[in-house]
């Protein structure tokens, strides 16, 4: 059997996409060298962006599997080895662009990311759990979606997603864990165990503002940011860092509920946000004689979308109605969302109605540049 071929051992690489960036090792400047011995051994260096990398061995598992499946391969040796200074650098300039200045990206005039503030009026009405579902049928669509979870002091987004793993640090670069297909940061991947965060506004904005500027997401189609309940500091704050997110309010169908949920949609009269829409969760209980039992009374969502639309004097929908599921429960606790775990259920399907609701919102033109110039 004849020596595989650099072209094709290369081609075979390009197939490996590094777990954190989610592009081709080949594209990224991590492949050190390739060659093979006249007995199929196949030996490659990658370049790491630290020592420490977390996911080392998916990369090391990932390039075997991919050189194995190359015609006349009898053996692979991946040496992992770390990029120089220089070599990070050229690395965060393609990532970044060349020249390009620290900021929010999500900013720039050509970006065609859609944002998205999941808010609430108060805690208790799985908040967490719309957004980390909603974000996770968008990623299964094929859409490159991402996750902030601004609920400092009240963080779940990891623990919902399953996510154990901490970002990895590339100098002033920040790298984000992914859970499937989303790339997510929160502060807590940053604290031990179950430890308290006792921040008060001035280091609510600050980590934030970091979030959204030293994090790597990439070019999203979609960000969902978890905001914790209330029109506090963080929701001021996502309204100075992020003036064009989109609000969706979520609550629960009693009465009480949606008053409190309306002064979190209402802060978009004060701040100049849209309004995505509305969301109510824990909706019904399905009967196993096909009856429905409304535990939390009914009819909160649509008053509130009502309400809101009178108040920013534009239409502002009910966007859908999820059931109450233990499986939704069971799911968040297992850190396997329920869209994934059990799409057939009404809860899954009800939250993939949403998200293709959210997602058929055209991204608009209002502040872009349209390359047009006066003759």
């Amino acid at each position: 059997m004849s020596t595989p071929s650099v072209e094709a051992l290369n081609a075979a690489l390009a197939t490996v996409i590094d777990p954190e960036l989610r592009r081709p090792i080949t594209e990224l400047g991590m492949l050190d060298s390739v060659e093979a011995s006249t007995d199929g051994t196949v030996r490659v260096a990658v370049l790491l962006t630290i020592a420490g990398c977390p996911l080392r061995e998916t990369i090391t598992a990932d390039a075997t599997a991919a050189l194995t499946r190359v015609p006349g391969v009898t053996g692979v040796e991946v040496e992992l080895k770390v990029m120089t200074k220089a070599q990070r650098d050229a690395l965060k300039e393609q990532l970044r662009g060349a020249g390009a200045q620290r900021g929010i990206p999500f900013n720039e005039p050509g970006s065609l990311t859609k944002v998205f503030a999941v808010a609430s009026g108060k805690g208790g009405v799985g908040k967490s759990s719309v957004t980390v579902n909603l974000a996770c049928v968008l990623a299964a669509q094929g859409l490159r979606v991402g996750i902030v979870d601004a609920d400092v002091h009240g963080f779940s987004v990891p623990a919902l997603l399953g996510i154990t793993q901490a970002p990895t640090q590339v100098d002033d670069m920040i790298l984000p864990p992914v859970a499937y297909g989303i790339k997510v940061i929160s502060v807590g991947m940053f604290v031990s165990g179950n430890q308290a965060v006792a921040w008060r506004g001035p280091m609510l904005h600050r980590a934030l503002e970091q979030f959204l500027t030293d994090v790597y997401f990439g070019d999203l189609d979609a960000l969902f940011l978890d905001l914790p309940p209330g029109t506090g500091d963080i929701a001021i704050s996502v309204a100075q860092l992020l003036p064009n997110a989109e609000i969706l309010v979520v609550t629960t169908p009693q009465a009480a509920a949606a008053d409190v949920a309306e002064r979190a949609g209402t802060i978009a009269t004060q701040t100049g946000q849209k309004l995505a829409g509305v969301v109510e969760n824990m909706s019904f209980l399905e009967m196993p004689d096909g009856g429905r039992m409304e535990l939390f009374g009914s009819g909160g969502g649509r008053v509130l979308a009502e309400r809101l639309s009178a108040a920013v004097g534009t239409d502002v929908p009910l966007l859908g109605q999820i059931p109450l599921d233990i499986r939704l429960r069971e799911g968040g606790d297992a850190g396997r969302p329920v869209v994934l775990a059990a799409p057939e259920t009404a809860a899954a399907q009800a939250l993939h109605g949403i998200a293709v609701k959210l997602n058929a919102r055209p991204r608009g033109l209002a502040g872009m540049p349209l390359g047009i110039q006066p003759k």
